[in-house]
């Protein structure tokens, strides 16, 4: 799943909450029907793996009270098309001046043998692209119970 963009963004309103803006956000979600489905986020402090209705009452919440411009979108790639076609050559991970923003992992970076990077095909929100494209609402009501999932 992941929201496009090219930044994270944090404001502050005049109430002092807190809204979190991030360009995207990779997790795996393993699907053994609506009531089993499983979120594994390496950046949450949430249980791993966390059950995707409690990951979205908790994680994800609503949309209710956010201007549809900021609505989020995911994109859900199946495994086997995320392995067989994924490709970054990590150049999203430098600033301008070519030094790293954050260290690299220290694997080598992932590439097919056809493309080193493609990360915007799957980070783009455009319908076209791997995998499908949901609302948040229509996310949860594929993927998990509607009955105590957060609407939006």
């Amino acid at each position: 799943m992941s929201l496009s963009g090219g930044c994270d963004v944090t404001v502050t309103n005049s109430c002092d909450v807190i809204v979190y803006l991030q360009d995207y956000h990779v997790v795996l979600l393993q699907v053994d029907g609506p009531e089993n489905s499983l979120i594994y986020d390496l950046d949450s402090v949430m249980s791993f793996p966390c059950s995707l209705k409690l990951y979205a009452a908790h994680a994800l919440r609503s949309d209710r009270g956010i201007k549809p411009a900021y609505h989020r979108l995911l994109r859900v790639v199946p495994a086997e098309s995320y392995l067989r076609n994924f490709a970054s050559d990590r150049s999203h991970m430098r600033n301008p001046e070519g030094s790293w923003k954050m260290p690299p992992p220290l694997y080598p970076p992932i590439h097919t043998t056809e493309c080193q990077m493609n990360l915007d095909d799957f980070i783009n929100m455009d319908a076209a692209g791997w995998g499908s494209v949901y609302r948040l609402h229509h996310f949860l009501s594929r993927y998990a119970s509607s009955s105590s999932s957060p609407s939006s």
